[in-house]
């Protein structure tokens, strides 16, 4: 009883984010249910299984990997302790696989031995009954030394084929420039190959088998870069950490309201047409800095932080309408008024005005005209724009009113009633 209790506060006391993790992990496993059955009670080759199941190969493998590693050793007949399946590699960039090392392991031993010196790789490799072409490829990759060493000996013995090796110049002059990028840049290969105009695949083996001292050393720069994942830098994954330039794209509009306004994200989300979940958690991960700039963090931050629960002032933002504020309480005037001589957005400066200086917004209630008479701010803010129209060109009230939004007959009894030199000026201009 007291376990089903305890189980019931762990759901209660469960986020929102770790509830739907649970569910997509849910989903997941069933959507690759049928898959595993069959790779657990069959021998077909994961591509068939992954066909029958209308899922993909790379899914299904990574899937497999992730969540059914005992699985995974027993279909290829290896034998690991329990408790170290997850520090076993199945597939690890740069190395050989458990299967291919299985597959080749007497054969590389017997071209590492002068007993079969005699032997070329390709004879090795019938006797063996393997591949010729996939064996040669295979050792060019992971011992190249042992080639090295052969050649070198079946020279000395006078044996050796007369074949050259390694790299052909043709070869070497087609994909100079693209190892030149890939060496000296963070591009993946298949933007290198995309921009050199070159086969992705034969660039690949290119590197494999002639350059494997570069691909070592990216390999290393992408394990430092897995632990301090830094934007616009080279991630472990030999990408680069930054948003796609879809999404770059689509929260454009919304990342400049965040900037440069006072807009609540909900507001932000809506103007801009986009999730305001989905906009939190694309400054969260891309634009944190911003985050903690609202907020009136600043210095060291701690990593975990959780950003959604602080309560600060907007510290940089209160600083940009410091000045405009200061202006105010020294000269009582129209909000809007204020907001136009700093270049501000009317609506959102009142808004911050409402929001942190709500005394001071209050105060601005009322005013008077230059006849004395008292006049409502919000009115005056409101009809600002028009009567200054009015005042300075020829066009006509109605027209103002029409390109404003504003109520043609209450614009002008509002000038009529506190404002009639302006209508004296708007007729010495027809």
């Amino acid at each position: 009883m007291n376990t089903l209790k305890n189980c019931q506060e762990d759901l209660v006391s469960l986020t929102k984010r770790e509830k739907s993790v649970v569910q997509r992990r849910q989903a997941l496993h069933k959507k690759y249910e049928e898959a595993v059955k069959l790779y657990a009670e069959t021998d077909k080759p994961l591509k068939e299984i992954a066909e029958i199941c209308n899922v993909s190969v790379g899914g299904l493998g990574s899937y497999l990997r992730r969540y059914w590693r005992e699985l995974v050793f027993r279909h290829h007949g290896i034998s690991v302790n329990n408790s170290s399946l997850q520090n076993v590699k199945i597939i690890e960039t740069g190395k050989q696989n458990i299967n291919a090392h299985m597959k080749y392991k007497d054969a590389v031993a017997a071209c590492d031995s002068l007993t079969f010196i005699d032997l070329n790789i390709s004879q090795i490799a019938r006797k063996y009954g393997l591949d010729a072409t996939a064996m040669a490829n295979f050792m060019r990759i992971h011992y190249h030394d042992t080639l090295v060493w052969r050649e070198k000996v079946r020279k000395q013995l006078g044996i050796n084929d007369n074949t050259a090796h390694g790299a052909r110049k043709k070869c070497i002059k087609q994909y100079a420039e693209a190892v030149r990028m890939y060496k000296e840049t963070d591009m993946t290969m298949s933007e290198i190959a995309e921009a050199c105009k070159v086969s992705l695949s034969g660039f690949s083996q290119h590197m494999r088998f002639y350059h494997s001292d570069i691909l070592k050393q990216k390999r290393q720069r992408r394990k430092v870069a897995e632990a301090t994942k830094t934007f616009g830098k080279l991630t472990g994954n030999g990408r680069m950490y930054k948003p796609a330039p879809a999404t770059e794209k689509k929260y454009a509009e919304a990342l400049d309201l965040y900037k440069n306004t006072t807009m609540t994200m909900k507001d932000i989300a809506k103007h801009a047409g986009v999730s305001s979940e989905g906009f939190r958690s694309y400054l969260h991960k891309w634009h944190k800095n911003l985050v903690l700039e609202r907020l009136g963090v600043a210095g060291d931050v701690d990593e975990n932080i959780d950003l959604r629960k602080a309560k600060r002032r907007l510290k940089t933002v209160a600083v940009k309408y410091e000045g405009a504020i200061e202006s105010l309480r020294q000269n009582p005037r129209p909000i809007a008024k204020v907001a136009v001589e700093f270049g501000f957005r009317p609506d959102v400066f009142r808004e911050y005005l409402n929001k942190h200086e709500p005394e001071l917004a209050a105060r601005q209630g009322m005013t008077c005209s230059a006849s004395g008479k008292k006049i409502s701010r919000r009115s005056e803010e409101k009809y600002f724009v028009a009567m200054k129209l009015y005042e300075t060109t020829p066009e006509s009230l109605k027209s103002i009113s029409k390109r404003l939004g504003l109520t043609y007959n209450s614009l002008g009894g509002y000038i009529r009633r506190n404002y009639p030199e302006v209508i004296s000026r708007h007729r010495d201009l027809l």
